[in-house]
């Protein structure tokens, strides 16, 4: 019989306390054994739980436990349970540095999601959490560290060395760099999202509802009535509405009302699906012929072309990489692409309007250059042309490369070179979180000839490679930092440029978020130079994932904490802020197709006066293609069920009160700058609210 628990006090630094429990015999106690309350969480998410044994054994600093079932009466394990069990030792374990977590096989494999453990010496002491959320996937054991960050030259025990690097050899075993095209960043080695391990892939619910949501929006769409007449066009603009009954948002239903306004067009630039490419304009491109006496009649009265060059107040989109990109087949009809230069005039009373297109990168004496002042229909055409461009550019470059192949390349490297007890480690986890699997998704849709994109999109086939392949080639790291990105365009004085200021405002506050929390675990550069897993993991990023990538600007090694601050901040930044304001607004600006197409079926034209509303029509694109192009919009822009807002950590990876204090003032600055926001956009009609931090996901999930 156990009788009362005895506490002693061990003599150690960190002054934690062992319980041995004692028996009696003969009226005299006989210490036989320690005991520890350990509660296991389950996770919450479906199919969490298990039916398959699982054991628990307790590492500390002078000896194991015994080797413990998880068994009390009635069900253990199930999905968000959090049980508490009673583990053994026979001596005093000292600090616990590891739990191990073993599970094996009752009568069907049953897959285990843990959560994290607690530690609590019997008769109460410290508890110690350590933080799991992985997996246990077949018959395995698991080791998880306490959640205490640390550095590898915090390390001194032998038991915690060798646990670092083991962990490390296992996961470069598992993760593994791939260059699954040349040119472009490299991936993670996995042929689909199937090749991926259990912790990497979508939570169970996440994985229906995305499978589900884009045969929902076909459905909806009257896809199956409407896809019978492939490659028949709409009889005009107004047919477009057909589709524009049920997937709706605000936005789009403005877009449909104002989309051939120039100022509505230009506004696109601004805070748009891609408000990245727009420039100040000082000297006209020697390919783009535009004189002033073109212009004059759409400028301010009494001034000039040359006057507003040299004010700045004249832009460029220029998408000559579209040049030369070859055009897509679909169902053996050619579509077509166009490189168009736009010149844009930010004009004190109509806002930013388009002055001059010109459809390809190099003209002839014969080729137009369209005007407001043309044809109507010549002048819509034209524009549609250059949001056409819009689109592949946006889709491909600003969306797929520029946010989820770059960060990519961290996770990749995150995973291989830092383990678990890291603080950048810690740090970076939750926005990371589902990279893997939907680039892996997204690979699938790009490379399979039954893709959705080749199905849908003028740059199918090659076209796709070689633009990523032209867009990686100029990458720099210098362009994905948002204060340099403004300043090199030349853009930091237009007006209503929201997408600017809200860039600013959340990189502020993920710089000094960054700041602070690397200030913790920092304290000098030395540190920085000195933490070998640190430089492996800015070596792996710099000459595998950004690899035949000279120009890029970032360092193989970091000598600065300054310089690891802004490394940090800028793949934090890419993982939300980036992310969202390109991906969540694509619904709201395509779904009426004619304002950002997806392909062209004729190709630009070349004579202002031939163009009809007939042509437009078989320009555009079909109506099967039109109902894709809006139901993988809403797909892709739509809010998630699972969204985890930026700052929100569902998974705490951090234990140390200094951090969580570091996480809380985070999250402050962030709803401060949501405040500032929504006061922003109080009153007016189109509204700019992508880059408020509770529309903002924590990590690249779609």
């Amino acid at each position: 019989m156990l009788g009362r628990v005895l506490t002693c006090r061990v003599d150690r630094p960190s002054e934690r306390q062992d319980y041995l429990v004692d028996n009696k015999k003969n009226g005299k106690k006989i210490l036989t054994k320690m005991e520890y309350t350990v509660t296991v969480a389950t996770g919450t998410s479906e199919y969490s739980g298990t039916n398959n044994y699982v054991y628990v054994t307790l590492v500390g600093e002078e000896g194991e436990s015994e080797r413990t079932l998880l068994d009390n009466p009635g069900l253990d394990l199930c999905r968000g349970a959090v049980d508490d069990y009673t583990v053994r030792s026979s001596a005093p374990l000292g600090r616990v540095l590891l739990v191990r977590l073993e599970k094996q096989k009752y009568w069907v494999e049953d897959n285990w999601f843990c959560s994290y453990v607690l530690v609590t010496p019997a008769g109460g002491g410290n508890t110690q959490t350590f933080p799991c959320y992985c997996w246990l996937v077949g018959d395995v054991k698991v080791e998880v560290r306490e959640g205490t960050a640390k550095k590898l030259c915090d390390e001194s025990l032998p038991q915690e060395l060798a646990h670092r690097k083991a962990e490390l050899q296992e996961r470069q075993k598992t993760y593994r760099w791939v260059a699954w095209a040349p040119g472009i960043p490299k991936c993670i080695d996995a042929k689909s999202e199937a090749d991926l391990h259990q912790n990497d892939r979508f939570a169970n619910e996440k994985r229906s509802d995305f499978e589900g949501s884009l045969q929902y929006a076909l459905l909806e769409l009257s896809l199956k009535k409407l896809a019978i007449r492939f490659g028949k066009s709409w009889n005009d603009l107004d047919d477009f509405k057909r589709i524009f009954w049920k997937l709706k948002s605000p936005i789009a239903e403005y877009t449909m009302n104002h989309w051939k306004e120039d100022s509505f067009f230009g506004y696109q630039f601004l805070n748009g699906s891609n408000p990245r490419m727009i420039q100040r304009c000082r000297t006209l491109p020697s390919n783009f012929p535009v004189s002033g006496d073109m212009v004059k009649a759409f400028l301010c009265p009494n001034t000039t072309l040359d006057k507003e060059l040299k004010a700045g107040n004249v832009y460029l989109v220029d998408h000559g990489i579209m040049d030369g990109v070859p055009a897509n087949v679909i169902r053996n009809m050619k579509q077509y692409i166009a490189a168009p230069l736009c010149l844009l005039y930010e004009h004190p009373d109509n806002g930013l309007i388009p002055i001059a297109i010109q459809l390809e990168q190099n003209p002839k004496k014969d080729t137009p250059i369209f005007l407001p002042s043309d044809p109507p229909l010549a002048w819509l055409l034209a524009k549609m042309w250059v949001r056409h461009a819009e689109f592949q550019v946006f889709q491909l470059l600003s969306h797929l490369l520029r946010t989820h192949l770059v960060v990519e390349v961290v996770c990749v490297s995150t995973l291989r070179q830092l383990p678990a007890v890291h603080p950048l480690y810690k740090l970076l986890t939750p926005h990371l979180r589902y990279t893997l699997e939907i680039n892996c998704r997204g690979r699938t849709q790009l490379i399979s000839s039954e893709g959705i994109f080749k199905r849908v999109v003028s740059t199918g086939g090659d076209g796709l490679l070689l633009l990523a392949q032209r867009e990686y080639k100029i990458l720099t790291y210098r362009s994905l930092q948002p204060t340099f990105d403004f300043l090199d365009r030349g853009v930091t004085k237009l007006q209503d440029y929201f997408y600017r200021d809200h860039s600013l405002m959340l990189w502020d506050a993920i710089h000094k978020f960054v700041s602070s929390m690397v200030t913790l675990y920092y304290s000098s550069d030395s540190e920085i130079q000195q933490d070998s897993e640190l430089q492996a993991w800015i070596k792996d990023i710099v000459e595998e994932g950004f690899v035949d990538l000279p120009e890029f600007g970032l360092a193989n090694e970091l000598k600065k904490k300054e310089e690891l601050i802004t490394l940090l901040s800028v793949v934090i930044f890419i993982s939300t802020a980036q992310h969202a304001a390109t991906n969540n607004g694509q619904f709201d600006w395509c779904a009426w197709v004619p304002n950002t197409p997806c392909t062209m079926r004729q190709p630009p034209p070349t004579d202002k006066d031939a163009v009809t509303m007939g042509l437009i029509m078989d320009t555009l694109p079909d109506i099967s293609q039109s109902c894709v192009q809006m139901a993988i919009t809403w797909h892709l822009g739509r809010t998630q069920p699972d969204a985890i807002p930026m700052a929100q950590y569902a998974e705490q990876y951090f234990s140390e009160p200094e951090a969580l204090q570091v996480i809380k003032n985070f999250q402050q600055d962030l709803k401060e700058i949501e405040e500032h926001i929504v006061k922003q956009n109080e009153g007016l009609e189109l509204q700019y609210l992508y880059l408020c931090p509770s529309r903002v996901e924590n990590s690249i999930t779609i």
